[in-house]
């Protein structure tokens, strides 16, 4: 929720307060999707198969998007600010792209599978594809904070490195077991 000029409290996918600080919100979200995403493909990418891997992807992500939510309205709840159901619908939408980044991952996840991979190749590839998922939103993020140059070229190779952190996560999961 954010309080206009006016002093009226908008929910956070309302017209008014579609502005850069809601692009940010929708990039932090899918980043910390992307993140939550590539732990349960690297941790259960060795273990399961495919298409249960996928649905714990997508379930967990669901977890984390309705925790997240209930913690928003259990911290104004406590403040003495109920929320409207539009207010709660809104910031739900709002915060969907924390599911929403996974779709990609999921989608080579399966795909890979489909076409001849194995179960633990094709949660490399899902795991693959959210390194150059992080990669861009780093790139985004870097760019729409004004950042040129040698800090672009950080900020990008941290979201990189994050990402490729997860695939050694993986690897040495798979070879410890």
């Amino acid at each position: 929720m954010t309080t206009p000029a006016g002093g009226a409290e908008q929910p956070v996918g309302s017209a008014e307060t579609a502005s850069p600080a809601s692009a940010k919100t929708r990039r932090a979200e899918g980043i910390y999707g992307l993140i939550v995403a590539a732990s349960v493909l690297a941790t259960a990418g060795g273990h399961l198969r495919p298409v249960p891997l996928a649905v714990a992807v997508f379930v967990t992500l669901v977890v984390y998007w309705l925790a997240e939510e209930y913690a928003e309205v259990g911290e104004r709840a406590s403040a003495g600010h109920l929320p409207t159901w539009s207010h709660i619908r809104a910031a739900l939408a709002a915060n969907w792209p924390m599911v929403s980044a996974s779709y990609l991952p999921v989608l080579a996840l399966l795909g890979a599978r489909l076409l001849g991979a194995s179960s633990s190749t094709a949660a490399y590839v899902g795991l693959a594809v959210t390194l150059v998922l992080l990669t861009v939103y780093g790139w985004t993020a870097g760019r729409a904070s004004g950042l040129r140059g040698a800090a672009q070229f950080l900020m990008t190779a941290v979201a990189g490195v994050l990402g490729a952190l997860m695939i050694l996560l993986k690897a040495l999961i798979v070879h410890v077991h």
